[in-house]
């Protein structure tokens, strides 16, 4: 399945990598043995030598690489946290992040290259949420993951930092087993 390639993207290719250049920035990619890429009529062709597992393996796995780096450069990715629990916060001091999640100090969390952070608080649940963007998805989703492991969501209360639409499930507590002697 080809890559269509938009208006201001270029793909260029050399010593097995290619790099993706863009409006929002550069990705480069490194193009495993036995694939061959190739760039005919704006769009980017991926082939692989035979039909071996791991060929058809590293066939998908680059197509996905390299059309997640044209839609990186072109539109930029975005993941947001909300922030759930009672006197949970966040601010954005500079570029970093400084979270109060119940702990006795606060965390900060410093933007890797080419991350950069938002922080707003919904008006209707006064809740705090954190927005990552970047044009890499696979560096979005790892700061994400970071921020989130500093506070998971528990299963009692639902406190702590959740993905946006993400469903915690919630446990029941002591009280709801029946308490009778």
């Amino acid at each position: 399945m080809p890559i269509p390639l938009p208006d201001g993207v270029q793909v260029t290719l050399s010593n097995s990598q290619a790099t993706v250049q863009g409006p929002k920035g550069t990705l480069t990619e490194k193009i495993p043995e036995g694939i061959s890429v190739t760039i005919a009529e704006g769009q980017v062709v991926v082939e692989r030598a035979t039909e071996q597992r791991r060929h058809r393996a590293l066939h998908g796995l680059t197509r996905s690489l390299l059309a997640n780096h044209v839609h990186g450069v072109t539109q930029g990715y975005e993941r947001t946290l909300d922030i759930v629990g009672v006197g949970y916060r966040a601010e954005l001091i500079g570029e970093n992040v400084h979270l109060q999640l119940g702990f006795s100090h606060g965390v900060e969390v410093q933007p890797r290259q080419g991350i950069s952070f938002e922080v707003g608080q919904d008006t209707n649940t006064r809740q705090f949420y954190v927005i990552i963007r970047g044009v890499d998805k696979q560096l979005v989703g790892q700061t994400a993951a970071d921020i989130r492991a500093v506070r998971p969501p528990e299963p009692y209360k639902g406190k702590g930092v959740h993905y946006r639409g993400e469903v915690v499930r919630r446990k029941v507590g002591k009280s709801a087993v029946g308490g009778g002697f």
